[in-house]
């Protein structure tokens, strides 16, 4: 069975520079060795049937060398518009989050777990995140990034199934060697503002591991920030009953993580 990425490579999309590889190794359909390659597998993907919906798929951007590299859960509207991560309103919250501690996301690198829109902003279903995490799994092998910063509970259920975000976000954590930090996903800020105050103290966290002031790993919390308000059911906070990572029938229509409507107040404080 010829698969996109095996179709991919027999059209040459791989330049002189990024020659795919020789050797044992050469029958692999999909070299990935740059992120570059990655990104133009995405876009040419047909793994799973989201790729028959999507107007653009999102492989994700910023910078190779990142020392943070964010993982959310799938584009919304605007994302799947222009083929960016988190470009919509979580994404505007999120810019400011970033540039509360003095980044921005030029700085970071921004992916998801899953590289195309679900159809009706539903969740993600465990086949589509199956499909995508090669890609995932590359990027982050070639980001090499010193902390994964997990942006709510999709993401977070990759290196923790079965754990719910709203008890764990604010606690460093290492999981095969990375280190690890959930905090909820902005889009979770836009429909109750009242989470606020406890995503920038997040924020400022990361700051601070990154400076070596927060080393604490493992399941105890190694970070004190405030512990966040009993949320409302949302995709991207924990669902009661449910694992982490969603097993529900891909029908299963909930709000889309990056498409939250538009807020009255975007500021940070």
């Amino acid at each position: 069975m010829t698969t996109s990425n095996d179709r991919a490579f027999n059209e040459g999309m791989f330049d002189e520079e990024n020659p795919p590889e020789s050797g044992p190794d050469a029958s692999r359909p999909s070299p990935m060795n740059t992120l570059e390659q990655i990104a133009h597998l995405v876009r040419n993907c047909t793994d799973c049937p989201l790729s028959g919906g999507r107007n653009n798929a999102v492989p994700g951007e910023g910078n190779p060398q990142a020392e943070v590299m964010f993982i959310g859960e799938a584009p919304g509207f605007h994302e799947d518009r222009q083929g960016r991560p988190f470009v919509g309103p979580a994404g505007k919250l999120l810019d400011g989050l970033l540039g509360s501690i003095g980044t921005n996301r030029e700085d970071v690198f921004i992916a998801n777990m899953v590289k195309c829109r679900p159809p009706d902003n539903r969740d993600p279903a465990p086949a589509e995140m199956a499909a995508c995490t090669k890609y995932l799994d590359r990027q982050i092998e070639l980001v090499n990034p010193k902390l994964i910063v997990t942006l709510g509970r999709f993401a977070f259920g990759r290196y923790f199934p079965g754990e719910g975000i709203t008890k764990a976000r604010g606690q460093l954590r290492e999981k095969d060697g990375r280190k690890i930090f959930p905090v909820l996903h902005p889009a979770a800020v836009l429909r109750r503002e009242e989470l606020r105050p406890t995503m920038i103290e997040d924020f400022k966290a990361i700051s601070e591991i990154l400076e070596g002031k927060i080393e604490d790993v493992g399941m105890e919390p190694g970070v004190t920030a405030p512990a966040a308000p009993q949320p409302a059911q949302f995709s991207f906070i924990d669902a009661p009953g449910q694992a982490a990572v969603s097993t529900a029938p891909a029908e299963t229509s909930s709000a889309n993580v990056e498409d939250a409507p538009q807020p009255e107040q975007l500021t940070l404080f």
